[in-house]
């Protein structure tokens, strides 16, 4: 009978770890909680890029025949210092209805793309769809393209280091170690600029760290 006040003890320690258990499971990661997040990265995708290698016959709406994307928002990522939160649920629906994407088309024009960066990325802000979606475009709206390279006419060939300083001479707060430039096939294929929560221009050495190695990359023409 001695042992039994240590048997009862165990029993309850054990009920209590069963209850807690979900919490520390891989599929309830700490750091993918929706609103908690240290600034947000806005990747603007230059569109004849993403059309020539990846878009061409799969997205009709960005890379038809009467397209004329230059510069469109790929997206508004929350990150931390280091890595990223992904696919957080916050209580809004993953679904965007037309009527708001529709809206967005201008600067997102895919329906494919704007639903998966929410279900992604848009999420894990904690806003809602619609508070999103302004925010996304209150993010693109802060940024000044610079015209030489947004209009497109002609394939302009530079280093990565000549279009970052075209993007910080034209939005003067934004410095070398807060924006970076990746391309694919020696073609530009984003330009990815950090911001704070409330919008301004701030570092981020991870973004930076995984710019573009190329020493020489490709504008393609609008079409």
């Amino acid at each position: 009978m001695a042992d039994q006040p240590l048997r009862t003890t165990f029993a309850v320690f054990l009920a209590g770890f069963l209850t807690l258990a979900p919490a520390f499971s891989p599929g309830a990661k700490a750091q993918d909680r929706a609103g908690v997040f240290d600034f947000y990265v806005l990747s603007l995708s230059w569109s004849p890029t993403f059309c020539s290698i990846d878009g061409s016959g799969r997205n009709e709406q960005q890379c038809g025949g009467a397209a004329d994307h230059g510069f469109i928002v790929h997206g508004l990522w929350p990150q931390f210092e280091r890595g990223y939160p992904e696919f957080c649920q916050n209580g809004e629906p993953g679904r965007v209805p037309r009527s708001v994407g529709e809206r967005m088309f201008d600067i997102m024009p895919s329906m494919g793309l704007i639903g998966h960066q929410w279900r992604k990325h848009g999420r894990c802000t904690g806003l809602t769809q619609r508070d999103y979606f302004a925010r996304v475009r209150e993010a693109f709206e802060r940024i000044t393209l610079p015209s030489d390279l947004a209009r497109g006419e002609t394939a302009r060939t530079l280093s990565s280091e000549e279009i970052e300083r075209k993007f910080m001479e034209a939005n003067p707060g934004l410095t070398r170690r807060g924006i970076a430039a990746s391309c694919e096939r020696r073609q530009l294929k984003e330009i990815r600029i950090c911001l704070t929560k409330d919008l301004r221009f701030r570092d981020c050495a991870e973004v930076d760290r995984n710019g573009c190695n190329a020493s020489r990359i490709t504008l393609p023409t609008i079409r």
